[in-house]
């Protein structure tokens, strides 16, 4: 089985890289530091599939470094040690440190990210980290001021057509077949800057097509993506949609269709704290006061995520999913707040009603502020009854309990206190 398109085509030196030439073109600073054989530890931020991974293993092999590689999603503290351990082990004379090179470093948690500290400050290793998240957020203070950071751009109309075109022209399958590349539009559009997506597209509408002469086109590339395209793609109308069917699965108090959901953004690389914050809001807008313990349990799902990280924080945001999903389901806040804001609105700022009022000087006293207030904890059961709405609204209903067992409670609550839920 031959590689896919996109690693066949990977290049393997600077003369090869398309795009970026502010960091690699002639004279350029990253550049100057690969000819000079002395590169200082860096992290590459920039979008998906614009060439982070393989400028990397083009350093590695210009300056014949060892390298070893890890993905912050799947490894840990451990990996890292074993990596420094083995880097320590090649320290001969002068022989040049390895290269450690870990993709999507901006899921590293904390602690792991503090492993890397010591190695890289005592040359042990030179890191490159690769990173779509903006370092100054998502990597430690300590390991950001020991290292460069390059920013990488998306890829311009001209680099996605050099890429095309060597493809067609240079790799070793796609030059035997009759290929004509007609359009580039849709082919474009839908690579959004991406090289390794361009590539895939590329692949894909050359084998759904069985004519001998392929002619790309606008309408061949949108119905191939259509038909065949089930990629996740977390920038993209994808993104969307996955975390919709997500919590709406929840909503539906369906387990099996959360945790598949889950699975797909995990896999698809999906930026833990955005699962995380997407599951705090169902808890509220979704289960709410049926479940207000579904809100605590959302809220150290998302605190443990941010110092656990991946890959373990799949379990712990598999167990959120699941309880919320099994949790009774009400949207009363939900719609209680909407309410009201509309309230809000359309009718304006109402004045506070005087025995509402805050009283802190003589003369707010002598106006009447606060005159008449019923401190609730002097009366029986903690309560007197009084208007706590301006008077053009008074009586105005926002929550309306709903059929559940804790909500149950509110109502017989609060029918007992109040004639309006009577």
């Amino acid at each position: 089985m031959s590689l896919p398109l996109a690693e066949r085509l990977r290049p393997k030196d600077l003369d090869q890289y398309i795009g970026q030439e502010h960091l690699v073109g002639n004279s350029s600073v990253l550049r100057s530091f690969i000819e000079s054989g002395n590169i200082p530890s860096f992290i590459l931020w920039g979008p998906p599939g614009v060439g982070k991974t393989t400028l990397a293993k083009i350093i590695a092999n210009k300056l014949d470094r060892s390298f070893f590689i890890l993905s912050a999603v799947s490894s840990g503290v451990k990996d890292v040690r074993e990596v420094i351990k083995k880097a320590k082990s090649q320290q001969f004379f002068s022989r040049p440190n390895p290269i450690l090179f870990i993709d999507e470093i901006h899921r590293f948690s904390k602690s792991q990210q503090d492993s890397l500290l010591a190695a890289v400050e005592d040359g042990t290793i030179t890191l490159i980290g690769a990173t779509t998240e903006n370092p100054s957020f998502e990597v430690i203070s300590p390991l950001l001021s020991r290292c460069q950071i390059y920013v990488l751009k998306s890829l311009e109309k001209e680099h996605l057509q050099k890429l095309a075109n060597n493809a067609l022209q240079n790799d070793t399958i796609l030059k035997e077949k009759d290929i004509k590349l007609e359009e580039t539009d849709a082919l474009f559009l839908n690579s959004g800057g991406d090289a390794r997506k361009l590539l895939n597209i590329i692949e894909l509408v050359v084998n759904s097509s069985s004519k001998e002469k392929i002619i790309i086109t606008n309408e061949l590339v949108t119905n191939s993506i259509q038909q065949n395209f089930a990629f996740y793609d977390k920038g993209g109308e994808m993104h969307y949609d996955i975390i919709s069917a997500f919590i709406k699965s929840i909503r539906g108090s369906d387990p099996n269709g959360a945790v598949y959901w889950l699975a797909r953004m995990v896999e698809g690389g999906e930026d833990v704290k955005f699962i995380a914050r997407r599951l705090l809001i169902s808890a509220s807008e979704d289960i709410g006061l049926a479940n207000p313990n579904a809100l605590l349990l959302a809220n150290n799902c998302f605190q443990a995520v941010n110092i656990i990280g991946f890959p373990e924080s799949r379990i712990i945001l598999s167990q959120t999913a699941i309880y919320l999903a099994n949790s009774p389901k009400s949207n009363s806040a939900y719609l209680a707040i909407n309410e009201a804001q509309s309230l809000v609105k359309e009718t304006g700022n109402l004045p506070v009603p005087l025995h509402l009022r805050n009283a802190p000087t003589k003369l707010m006293k002598e106006l009447n502020y606060g005159k008449s207030y019923k401190y609730s904890h002097q009366y029986k059961g903690n309560f007197a009854e009084q208007e706590y709405l301006p008077k053009e609204i008074t009586n105005k209903i926002f929550y309306r309990p709903q059929e559940n067992a804790q909500e149950n409670k509110f109502k017989e609550f609060l029918t007992k206190l109040w004639k309006k839920y009577r």
